[in-house]
Order: C-alpha cells, then structure tokens, then sequence
C-alpha cells in the first residue's frame, strides 16, 4: 500500500489543506493500491502563486535551458521505467507488455521531442521596423485524464516548459502516482521551484478552482466532452485560453480493394488498445456491403485471439477498464446495442468465464449502421462496430456523420488512392494502411473532439502568443 500525504508546490513537498485523501484502487484485483491527499483549492491557490513568481524568470530562460532540464526530466524517468511501468500496470490494468510501450517509453519519447522541437519554433521573425515574437502565454494549468496517466503529464508538461511557462497540474485521481513520479523527476532535474506545481484531488474541486484562478493564463484539458464544455465555461469568464482533446468516434475506412483481413484485424488491435479505453481508437469499422459478412468473420477472429486476464502476464493483450463504473457504462452499451437489434458478432455484457474479479469486459463486435447509439457515442471499452457502405462517397459520408472528428483509418492497395479519400474526411489525424503515428505531427481534432493541438513543435506553440515590437 503506498500512502502519499503531501502535494507539491513551489519546489517542496508539503502538506494539502484539504483534510481527505484518495484511495487508488486495482482494476485487476480490485483492491486499494494507494492513497493521495485531496487537495483543496487553498492549495490550487498556493500553486499558481508559486508558478506565477516562477514565470518572472523561467519564461526569459534559454531554449538552451529549457531543452535541457525537459531532457534531463527524460533520463530520469527512462531510469526508473520498470518502477512506473508497474505503477501504471497497477493503477489502470493495462497489459504490462502495452505499459511499457505506450505509457512509459512514448511518454518518454514525447519529452524528448519537445526538447528537440524547441528549434523549430519560429522564436522571432523581422520585417522593417518590426520585431514579431513568440512568448510564453503564461501561467498553464493542466487537468489530465487516466487513461494515459503519465502521456497526458508529458505531452502538456514537456510543450509548456518548452515554451517558457510555468504550471499547475491536476492529474487525474483515478490513477495519480504519475504525477507524483513526474514532480520527483522534475525536482531531481533542477528544474527551478515554482516551475511545476502537483495538487491531488477530484475535477469538481481542482479541475474547477484551476479554471477560474486568476492567475492561471491558459487551461489544457483532455477528458470528456462534458468536462472540456464545463472548463470552457469556467475559463471564459476571465478570458483564459482554453485547449482541449475530447474524445472521438473514429472510422477505419477500408476500401473495396484493401487487403481486408490485415485492415480489419489492424483496426480493432487499435480500438482495443487498453481496453479500448482510447480517444483516437478506430472504433467504427467501415467496409463495402458486399465483403460485411467476411468482415465479420475476420473480426470474430481476431477478437476471440485476444488472451484476457492478469495484466502482470507478458501474454495478457486485454486488461480490465478502470473501475467498476467504467465497466458497468460499458456493458450498459453493449445492451443498448442488443436491444437496438443489431447483430452482435462476438463478445457481450456477462463478464468472461475465467475472471470471477477484476472489471474486465468481454472484447465486443457488433454489426449495425451509422444510426446507432454505439455508432454515434464514445463507448470509451473494448466494443466495435462494422458498417457496411455502398461506394467510395458514401463511405466518407459515413465516416463524416459524427459529432466527433479527432482521428481516423483509409486502406486501400493503392495508398495515393487512400490519401485521396484521407483528405476528405473531416478529422485531426488519418493514418494510411495502418501507418504509425508520428509523434512530431500534431494530435487533436475537429467539432466535439475539442480545440488546439498537442505533439512535436504544434504542442509547444498551444503555450506561446505573438508580440509585435513596432519601431
């Protein structure tokens, strides 16, 4: 059991003012793992005090310097990479396989690119008498959510301090210990107190009282549509700049003459990365209507091929979602979807025969059309659904017909015949037969799936405004 009893702020370890804490709980076992403090908003207030001091001096440092520290935040953490793969394995019950690659060693990457980008930045530019200047929007406060404990931290922390602001952090208390872990980093890093600031708590308590401080000049948020409308309000009422990834509803096109088999299989491994607990997964899968019954086959397949259970396994590719409401939001959609009639192609709400603990779900197909509520909502668990299309334009009108537009999937044989339709679909990101991402390119997305960018020299540019010196 690990009890954490103090936050950080201003450099230094100390005492919350709120007097509860928070207990971290296993989704594996379902057992208490940990505890934090829940802050309070005096400690919301202490922290951008500090940060606010902080800003004087570390938004005139060197990009030099800024590199530096952000990359010696990097070595540390690569060394303690076994310790947090395991904290987060413990936390949210990702395959400690997946916890390595995308919540430790992407983290990483991530703020090393930021070290990297600060070159590309456009820092200064000249045109007669005039000096136009990027600079450091101010004060950052960051609420992140826990699916991605630890990526979230390092894609908002490493872009800010690259841009020259300080910050206040919210992680999320579902799964806190990353934020723990990276103050520690940043502190061994000599990164300079009041820089980064930790304050532990509830987004009701510390997500509100971070978005209406006067001192906090831009709030970044990724979470859910709800929480990102709710933080807009707030922030809006002392004109701060907001930048926010929402959640997506994201189509794996795949046309008429793709390998069929590799596009299907490819997109639900990609849906279905923890637990389908992903903002950019593909979770709808659209194929031609007269390969719908092959699809699903395919799909049958490959979602039976996934080995569930302990997430300490090196074998294990499907952990638990995070928490019992998180399971029963779930299986709430997997019923909608049956009683809507559509045909579920494998999985289903009861929980699998060989786990009598731990908030697993059973790896879900369904078949269906765009109309359906499973086809319209973020579902946030281990559930697809294949949609049939008649031809290359209705395809993209399907992929279209969502509130969201944060990421999405083209496969054809043919990739210049791919990106063509890529470049009609009305999202953030289109990955090209299963490309992988690239990390320097920017992520974020269009109508719900939120405001502004994240990754590479797009992220740090979120933090900085223009200054014209005239004359």
């Amino acid at each position: 059991m690990i009890e954490r009893d103090t936050i950080f702020i201003d450099g230094k370890w100390v005492e919350s003012a709120g007097t509860g804490v928070l207990t971290v709980v296993n989704p594996a076992t379902e057992e208490p793992i940990a505890t934090v403090p829940r802050g309070h908003t005096d400690d919301v207030d202490r922290a951008a005090q500090a940060a606010a001091r902080a800003f004087e001096t570390w938004s005139h440092s060197s990009i030099e310097e800024r590199a530096a520290v952000i990359t010696r935040i990097a070595d540390i953490l690569e060394a303690k990479a076994e310790e947090l793969t395991r904290s987060t394995v413990r936390e949210i019950g990702t395959p400690i396989a997946l916890a390595r690659r995308s919540h430790v060693a992407a983290p990483i990457n991530d703020l090393r690119i930021a070290a990297a980008s600060i070159k590309d930045v456009l820092w200064e530019e000249r045109f007669d008498d005039t000096i136009v200047r990027r600079i450091p929007a101010g004060v950052a406060g960051a609420i992140t959510p826990w699916n991605g404990p630890m990526r979230m931290i390092t894609l908002k922390a490493g872009a800010a301090l690259a841009a020259g602001c300080t910050m206040v952090l919210k992680g999320t208390e579902v799964a806190p210990l990353s934020s723990f872990m990276f103050a520690e980093a940043a502190a061994e890093a000599g990164l300079p107190d009041g820089v980064f600031n930790v304050v532990s708590g509830p987004g009701p308590e510390i997500g509100e009282a971070i978005a209406t401080h006067p001192l906090i000049d831009i709030v970044s948020l990724t979470g859910s549509v709800r929480a990102g409308s709710r933080v807009m309000e707030l922030a809006s009422k002392s004109v701060k700049r907001v930048a926010l990834e929402l959640g997506g509803k994201s189509a794996n096109l795949i046309l008429d003459d793709a390998d069929l088999e590799k596009a299907v299989t490819d997109g639900l491994t990609d849906a279905f990365r923890n637990a389908g607990q992903v903002c950019g997964g593909l979770s709808r899968t659209l194929v031609p209507r007269s390969r719908l019954a092959e699809a699903e086959e395919i799909a049958a397949a490959k979602a039976a091929g996934f080995v569930i259970g302990d997430p300490f396994d090196e074998a294990t590719t499907l952990g638990p979602v995070v928490s019992d409401a998180q399971r029963e939001r779930v299986r709430r959609y997997i019923r909608t979807g049956i009683d809507e009639g559509m045909r579920l192609v494998t999985g289903g709400p009861e929980a699998p025969d060989h786990l009598d603990r731990g908030f697993y779900v059973r790896p879900t197909v369904f078949s269906g059309t765009n109309n359906h509520t499973l086809a319209r909502q973020e579902v946030f668990g281990p559930v697809n659904v294949i949609i049939p299309y008649d031809d290359t334009d209705d395809a993209v009108a399907i992929a279209n017909d969502s509130d969201y537009g944060l990421a999405g999937g083209v496969w054809s044989a043919d990739p210049e015949r791919a990106r063509a339709v890529g470049r009609r679909i009305r999202t953030g990101r289109v990955r090209i037969n299963g490309a992988s991402i690239d990390m320097r390119a920017p992520h974020g997305g269009l109508k719900l799936s939120g405001i502004g960018r994240e990754m590479g020299r797009y992220g740090i540019e979120e933090y900085l405004e223009y200054q014209s010196l005239i004359g």
